[in-house]
């Protein structure tokens, strides 16, 4: 493997953590990043370009990076070209980030029914115009972008994409290998990974969909020959992943792979739980937000039911202690449990503007409402 760079920056291993929504915030991050021991490339929430401009009191809290944080990595998410030349303006001159990423991978319908996210990348002389308007804004951070395929089998952008990412100066690409139509359910198609890296072989190329554990990761390097992985749901609830993917790309293979017990899961999950409370300034909002987690770290672990619905509600670090108490800590890792999590459903039909498709050269405006705070996809 040669190093993989952003910019100045190195990535080692490499392997980033795909922005989601609700799940990388700053305490998710610190945990993949302790696992890891601060080695690979840890991406926040994504941030909406006119929220950023427009100062927004959500927004601002969700840019804070640790002071552990190197390089501090942001993604972005906009529609309009010139919002999104002055969010990336703003972060470069008041020092809010080291790198950017730009989002054009999203498949929810309230934002693709505007033209955004996965749609966007359709109309190459939006999809041009935002770069440009990036990568000039950028002075020297460096700009990646994160897309997928396309709207659906019959509508395919990531070629074009590359090829206009790179002509504008992008440093850069991640590729899921889903449509937008696919949104998360299916097998994502790493061939179009190797397809992405054999058209643009002037930068990086990273590969994003169906990496579950480490060796799925240095599979899919093998396979396409893509120059580093990104990892989202692998992670949910598993964030110790980042350890095993340092394990895996040091050479230390299986036996450097973390195999916790629930005992060793249950202190994670609280200290978790803790660490979104002082993000939060309060430690029941902090639990409350947990909760979404609670059935991804006990995946494959024997939990009843209803224990396992009262730990989704629990209210306190006192009550989810407790409540993690009566379990049998003593269970060893299971087999299978580094398997798919979180969303999974597809849907064969994508939300779009009208006439949207009616010409991918035509220049067209997206509205401002399209910037939506939504998983990046």
């Amino acid at each position: 493997m040669t190093q993989l760079m952003y910019g100045p920056h190195a990535v080692d291993p490499p392997v980033v953590l795909a922005p989601m929504a609700g799940i990388t915030n700053a305490p998710f991050r610190t945990l993949c990043r302790e696992f890891a021991r601060g080695r690979g490339l840890f991406v926040s929430e994504m941030i909406t370009s006119r929220a950023l401009v427009e100062r927004n009191d959500k927004t601002m809290r969700l840019i804070h990076f640790d002071a552990g944080e190197k390089p501090r990595s942001l993604q972005l998410y906009g529609v309009d070209p010139g919002t999104v030349g002055r969010a990336v303006r703003m972060i470069a001159d008041e020092d809010l980030a080291d790198h950017i990423d730009l989002n054009f991978g999203c498949p929810v319908p309230k934002v693709t029914r505007r033209g955004g996210g996965s749609a966007l990348p359709y109309k190459r002389p939006l999809l041009r115009a935002i770069l440009r308007e990036a990568v000039a804004g950028a002075g020297a951070l460096p700009v990646t972008v994160k897309m997928r395929k396309g709207i659906d089998d019959d509508h395919l952008t990531y070629l074009d994409a590359g090829r206009i990412a790179v002509e504008e100066g992008v440093a850069a690409i991640a590729l899921h290998g889903r449509t937008a139509a696919q949104h998360y359910g299916g097998q994502a198609d790493w061939s179009a990974v190797a397809r992405l890296k054999e058209a643009v072989p002037e930068i990086p190329v990273l590969g994003n969909g169906d990496i579950w554990s480490a060796d799925d990761a240095v599979r899919m390097m093998r396979e396409t020959g893509c120059d580093g992985v990104v990892v989202g749901r692998g992670c949910l609830g598993r964030p110790w992943l980042f350890g095993d993917l340092v394990a895996a790309f040091d050479g230390r293979g299986a036996e450097g792979y973390a195999r916790p017990t629930l005992g060793e899961v249950a202190e994670v999950m609280v200290r978790h739980a803790t660490l979104l409370g002082e993000w939060l300034g309060d430690e029941a909002r902090g639990v409350i937000d947990f909760r979404k987690h609670v059935a991804w770290y006990t995946k494959g672990f024997s939990v009843g039911s209803d224990l396992r619905g009262r730990l989704a509600v629990a209210a306190s670090l006192a009550e989810l202690s407790e409540l993690l108490g009566t379990l049998d800590l003593t269970q060893r890792w299971p087999a299978g449990a580094d398997g798919p999590r979180g969303r999974t459903s597809g849907r064969n039909r994508v939300s779009l503007p009208d006439g949207w498709l009616a010409d991918p050269w035509s220049a067209v405006a997206v509205g401002a409402d399209a910037e939506s705070e939504t998983s990046g996809g």
